[in-house]
């Protein structure tokens, strides 16, 4: 693991208070796909990077067997303390999803999600989550996925890493969570290209008055049915 990253988000899980409740196009997808389910225990959702636990939360409370793992023991406690004060629970781990295959077998999850954890990583690093996030789901398993677009608010800020990729940007809503990765459109189709019916929409939020975005890539994919 990253002892770095992990140590950061520690600290901002520690200093700051983190959002309670679900994005929109999250609630979206599991609605569309999931709700009418005859029995949503034996549906199967696995959340990597799931931070203090939103939306593990929300899946929760649906009725879901919900799975979660972040590599913050902090985010971890306060998401397993949210849990617990509802009466609700979930299989929590504090680790590293670039080694999933630790903790979970192939073809194991109905859908995955993520919701700004990839964006954590380099672009050769988001490859490789994305590979294990594929063996992790059941054939015609869903994948959904937020990504950060390319001239999101941060996008050249800091210090540039490799391309597309920052750290240590000073303002805007991703100042001080450490290092983003920016993509494009080109670069979105070929990080699923192990999927199919891949679906990218966007979405924007305005800050500043009107004058910075944040950009999202939403992406919904499906791994071929056996």
């Amino acid at each position: 693991m990253d002892t770095q990253w992990e140590n950061l988000w520690d600290d901002v899980f520690t200093a700051s208070a983190w959002g309670r409740y679900p994005p929109e196009d999250l609630i979206r997808f599991v609605a569309r796909n999931y709700y009418a389910a005859p029995d949503r225990k034996a549906v199967r959702i696995l959340e990597i990077g799931c931070g203090p636990g939103a939306n593990v939360w929300y899946l929760a409370r649906e009725g879901f067997s919900v799975s979660a793992i972040d590599g913050s023991a902090v985010a971890i406690a306060r998401c397993a303390e949210r849990l617990a004060a509802e009466g609700l629970a979930a299989d929590l781990k504090v680790g590293d999803v670039n080694r999933l295959s630790d903790h979970y077998a192939a073809d194991q999850f109905d859908a995955v999600l993520d919701i700004g954890c990839l964006v954590c990583f380099t672009a050769a690093g988001q490859r490789a989550v994305v590979e294990h996030l594929h063996r992790v789901l059941k054939p015609g398993g869903k994948l959904f996925s937020r990504l950060f677009a390319r001239g999101t608010w941060g996008d050249g800020l800091g210090q540039e890493v490799e391309p597309g990729t920052f750290t240590a940007m000073t303002e805007g809503p991703l100042a001080g969570i450490g290092r983003v990765h920016f993509a494009d459109m080109a670069e979105v189709q070929a990080l699923f290209a192990g999927f199919q019916d891949v679906g990218i929409e966007t979405s924007r939020v305005s800050y500043a008055g009107r004058s910075r975005e944040v950009i999202n890539w939403l992406v919904s994919a499906t791994k071929a049915p056996a």
